[in-house]
């Protein structure tokens, strides 16, 4: 089968799903139901390496309870589970249900989960990585079909200038989550489009959040266990209940003495492919150097016969400082992710230097 729509009541008493992916689902279901206890969650790898980490039910019910309350998805929903069930994001989605009775459609990972489903089809609540909903808008057949998500949550990935503004025509609320494996998903929100889109995440409510002396979030509450997270995500305290996100700590480089965010280039790049009417992925990364030490460069996914190099570094250049334009622009056919759909960063650019290319 292609997907499978379930619920609570009724997922231990359906036949059991011989697929291994939907297998999956239900035996997670089954374990959450009969009250396991602690859960074992790999993270997705994007920010280090991946590893294992033990989450306890109340941390991941509290989750799920304030997600039902902030975004008003109460008993009855029909969500859409179409993120990989074997991370956070997926199996919250799949607690969400559980807890708060929804009706769950789970379909298997994929780029455009709406390729998988009938027409007619439509949901209250959708959890979407970019790339996902940057598909879906792509695809002829699947584009009008986004009004009928009800509302979207987007989260694991940065979103570009180019998807930004397609978000803002949309008609459903969509919103943008902050979290990762270590919160149980999301602990912050901010709203993209509507009257009154936000620049700044809205923390959720009853959890703790301020910067250490790096000017890095830290966060605290039941989704944690109490215990206090510490990010390496530089922000900047809006008011007593929101952040305005710069980018991570651990993305700059250094590059002949000087730092660089590559956060804050990547920004910029996305505003000026936007203005060359190229709609494509890319990220600025680094190239060891004798002098520099690091050189910031660009990855672009496209053929280079279709971009001015020459016009898109004079334009970068423009808008930045002397030292932040990339000293050079490789070109990929794509790029590696991690299991949650993220692009890998590094193992692109090592599988770039390291492989033959043209």
């Amino acid at each position: 089968m292609n997907f499978w729509t379930t619920h609570r009541d009724t997922i231990l008493v359906e036949p059991i799903p011989t697929a291994p992916y939907f297998k999956s689902v239900y035996d997670f279901a089954k374990a959450w139901l009969q009250g396991q206890e602690t859960f074992s969650i790999a993270t997705s790898g994007s920010t280090g390496a991946p590893k294992e980490i033990l989450l306890n039910r109340n941390q991941m019910t509290a989750s799920a309870r304030l997600t039902g309350q902030v975004l008003d998805l109460p008993k009855g929903t029909r969500a859409l589970v179409c993120l990989n069930v074997n991370y956070i994001a997926g199996i919250m989605m799949l607690v969400r249900g559980l807890e708060l009775g929804w009706q769950l459609t789970i379909v298997g990972p994929g780029s455009n989960p709406l390729l998988e489903l009938p027409n007619e089809t439509t949901f209250d609540f959708v959890a979407l990585v970019p790339m996902q909903l940057s598909a879906i808008l792509q695809e002829e057949g699947t584009r009008g079909r986004v009004g009928d998500f009800g509302k979207i949550l987007l989260g694991g990935a940065p979103l570009s200038t180019v998807l930004l503004q397609e978000i803002n025509a949309l008609k459903i609320p969509v919103y943008q989550s902050y979290g990762m494996t270590e919160t149980v998903s999301h602990v912050a929100l901010r709203r993209l489009n509507g009257d009154a889109p936000q620049a700044d995440y809205q923390v959720l409510p009853g959890i703790e959040f301020g910067i250490d002396p790096r000017d890095c979030l830290y966060l605290r509450g039941a989704v944690t266990n109490n215990e206090l997270v510490q990010t390496n995500d530089l922000v900047e305290l809006t008011s007593p209940n929101s952040f305005y996100w710069l980018g991570r700590a651990d993305s700059v480089i250094n590059s002949g003495g000087v730092k660089i965010s590559l956060d804050k280039i990547d920004q910029v790049v996305g505003e000026v492919l936007q203005e060359l009417n190229l709609v494509t992925e890319y990220f600025c990364w680094y190239e060891p150097d004798e002098k520099l030490g690091q050189k910031l460069v660009l990855f672009v996914a496209c053929d280079h016969s279709i971009l001015n190099i020459k016009n898109l570094l004079e334009k970068i250049a423009e808008r930045v400082r002397r030292y932040e334009t990339p000293k050079a622009v490789y070109f990929a056919r794509s790029f590696l992710r991690t299991p949650t759909a993220k692009i890998d960063k590094m193992a692109t650019a090592h599988y770039f230097f390291d492989a033959p290319h043209d």
